[in-house]
């Protein structure tokens, strides 16, 4: 369009993620509803990822949306499945030069957990640049249901907590609501991201690209006078795209959550936004007479502190992706 540039395509696609599936039945399946089991076993999950990395490098390649279906869900799912449906129009044979996803060194974070959904997180070393973490998240919704990846989080060696485990080597799943002892249980950290984004509410962050540095560009978007910059923020919850977080060894926790952003950019009366981009374009409804909408969604890796600590939630990883657009 003539003002601004055209907003970018996923990351996490970019990226490539992809995949995992495998209905595997085990101790997960047995009383799982209400005995406090362990989520999967240590060699149900080395399968799992080995089958989802399978799969992920076969979607990317062909670009194949409805593969990608059967192995991710929520964030994860949403954002390659945008990304790999306007690939596949703009490329519709696919990707041959598409270079595989190899994850090495792998561990493996199973908490012991009751009810549904059960989760996950593998932590890997990828062949992708950059020394970053790949942390998925497998999540499974019901009993013989296939387990599936929702989150993706890349996150710096370094930043990665030391988690708290029982006797078994087991790590320990955060319950919700005021249970967590956290200063924001993870079922409230997308409504309270979205309102701190949309106006500014709340102290519960900490300063950085994510958070205060993200509205200060908003701030002076909003200040053109060549285009009209509006943004709207929604929450993402459950069931479709469920928090998790995992206790930390200090109390704390590492969770992980969705966000939706709506942008709307207007050009002035008797001008024409021009979508350029063939990747946008693909994922354009409408037409774009006056304005066009962009929505997105975020997922996000926090670490948030434990309630008696006072301290302030620091982000980890945040991927954001183009889900679709429409022109009005």
């Amino acid at each position: 369009m003539r003002a601004g540039k055209a907003p970018r395509i996923p990351l996490a696609a970019a990226l490539t993620t992809g995949a995992l599936l495998a209905s595997l039945t085990g101790c997960v399946t047995v009383h799982g509803e209400d005995a406090v089991i362990p989520a999967v076993s240590k060699g149900e999950a080395v399968k799992i990822l080995e089958t989802f990395t399978v799969k992920n490098n076969r979607a990317n390649t062909a670009y194949d949306t409805k593969l990608n279906a059967s192995i991710e869900t929520g964030a994860l799912g949403a954002i390659d499945q945008a990304g790999l449906k306007s690939r596949k129009e703009v490329h519709p044979k696919g990707n041959p030069d598409y270079r595989p996803l190899k994850l090495t060194d792998t561990r493996y974070l199973i908490p012991k957990q009751a009810g549904w959904p059960k989760f996950f997180v593998t932590d890997s070393r990828s062949n992708r640049q950059g020394p970053g973490r790949w942390l998925f998240v497998f999540q499974r919704d019901r009993a013989q249901g296939p387990w599936k990846a929702s989150y993706l989080a890349v996150v710096a060696p370094r930043a990665l907590p030391r988690f708290a485990r029982d006797k078994d080597g087991n790590v320990e799943a955060v319950p919700t609501g005021s249970a967590s002892g956290l200063t924001l249980a993870p079922d409230k950290l997308s409504r309270t991201y979205t309102r701190y984004l949309q106006d500014g509410a709340g102290d519960d962050f900490t300063s950085g690209v994510h958070t205060t540095r993200l509205r200060e560009r908003r701030v002076e978007l909003g200040k053109r006078t060549d285009v009209r910059n509006e943004f709207a923020e929604q929450t993402a919850e459950a069931p479709q795209f469920a928090p998790f977080g995992l206790r930390t060894a200090d109390g704390g926790a590492l969770a992980f959550f969705t966000s939706r952003h709506h942008h709307k950019q207007t050009l002035p009366r008797g001008y024409h936004p021009k979508i350029k981009e063939p990747l946008v374009k693909a994922l354009m409804s409408g037409t774009p007479k006056q304005s066009v909408t962009f929505m997105r969604i975020s997922e996000q890796a926090v670490k948030v502190p434990p309630k008696k600590s006072n301290g302030k939630i620091a982000f980890l990883s945040r991927i954001e992706g183009l889900t679709a657009a429409r022109g009005s």
